[in-house]
């Protein structure tokens, strides 16, 4: 498989209350998308362990947010039908479904679990190689677009790792 496209969210709580306030996507071929979420007035709920995880303020999200409507028709425009990866699809993908609800259009890519790109040796070795790509970034804000790179050079490095498949060497072989 070619380096997947892959998505990520920031949201306001954890639970089912919470809501998405930021997105972030690093496509196959390199290119980014980064958009903070303005609240729609009947998102109210705000946990403050989620914003002291991903240091997003409600002020600020305010400030700084975009229309929802807006982030998900320009999220369709970068994504033109595509298939994108979550690394925690079992959140992000009823967070997605929550905007683009929300917004009235309609999410035109799907959004999948990562697992079903990874291979067992590279979900072996998943967590080792992460927290060694986390460690070069050295700190850098626990956002969106930041954890979709790591998720993205994760997949990366562990790939060339991987052993050849039987259908790999029987190619070799013949």
């Amino acid at each position: 498989m070619q380096i997947p496209t892959i998505i990520d969210v920031e949201a306001s709580g954890f639970g089912s209350h919470g809501y998405p306030i930021e997105v972030g996507v690093i496509r196959s071929d390199g290119a980014r998308f980064c958009r903070l979420i303005k609240p729609f007035e009947h998102w109210t709920h705000w946990d403050d362990k989620a914003e002291a995880l991903h240091g997003i303020t409600r002020e600020h999200l305010h400030e700084f947010g975009s229309d929802g409507h807006e982030v998900c028709l320009k999220l369709n425009d970068f994504l033109a039908n595509s298939t994108v990866y979550s690394d925690g699809w079992v959140v992000d993908h009823p967070w997605l479904i929550k905007l683009f609800a929300a917004s009235g259009i309609e999410m035109t890519f799907n959004v999948r679990a990562l697992e079903y790109v990874l291979n067992e040796y590279q979900m072996e070795h998943w967590l080792a190689v992460k927290s060694r790509i986390v460690a070069r970034f050295n700190g850098k804000r626990h956002r969106a677009s930041t954890d979709a790179e790591i998720i993205q050079q994760t997949f990366v490095q562990t790939r060339p790792l991987a052993p050849p498949t039987r259908s790999q060497l029987a190619v070799g072989n013949g």
